[in-house]
């Protein structure tokens, strides 16, 4: 008999859902990283979770911010999303490699993703081996774009820290 948790992971691997990056600043740090655990959680009153992982820069920071960005990932911008994917701000300036200006809370915002907004961190929430952040929304851009990239068409991407 398979184990549970092996069920599960096969399972789960049949999920294919938009990816995120998600941006900020405490103070003078900058940090951010791909996601693909988010979603929207409340209409009235507008909620979104995005979770990030317990061991990589961008937790560390956000731990300590009022204000997260989160950027919808659009299929043409597979490049961004391996350099905020790929690589850990442990060990290089994300930023330094892409075009972004300061937004909200003084998160970056990135000049590439049209799609974004700003929210405001509600709650804290402990899932594991990540940790939800629970968003107000306080600031929206809208735009036309293309598909998101989704985790299935991302799946080459090594994540910059080990699961």
């Amino acid at each position: 008999m398979v184990p549970p948790d092996r069920d599960f992971d096969a399972l789960m691997t049949k999920l294919d859902y938009s990816l995120f990056i998600v941006t900020v600043a405490h103070g003078q740090e900058r940090a951010g990283c791909l996601i693909g655990f988010a979603s929207q959680v409340s209409i009235d009153p507008p909620r979104f979770l995005a979770c990030l992982s317990n061991q990589n820069r961008t937790y560390r920071v956000a731990r300590r911010s009022d204000t997260l960005v989160v950027h919808m990932v659009t299929e043409d911008a597979e490049e961004l999303a391996e350099l905020f994917g790929g690589e850990t701000g442990d060990d290089i300036d994300k930023f330094a490699r892409c075009q972004w200006s300061p937004g909200p809370g003084g998160a970056p915002v990135l000049s590439q993703l049209t799609n974004w907004f700003a929210g405001n961190v509600i709650a804290q929430l402990e899932f594991g081996d990540h940790t939800g952040f629970l968003l107000h929304p306080t600031r929206v851009s809208p735009a036309p774009s293309d598909d998101t990239l989704t985790f299935r068409r991302a799946r080459w991407i090594a994540p910059g820290h080990e699961p």
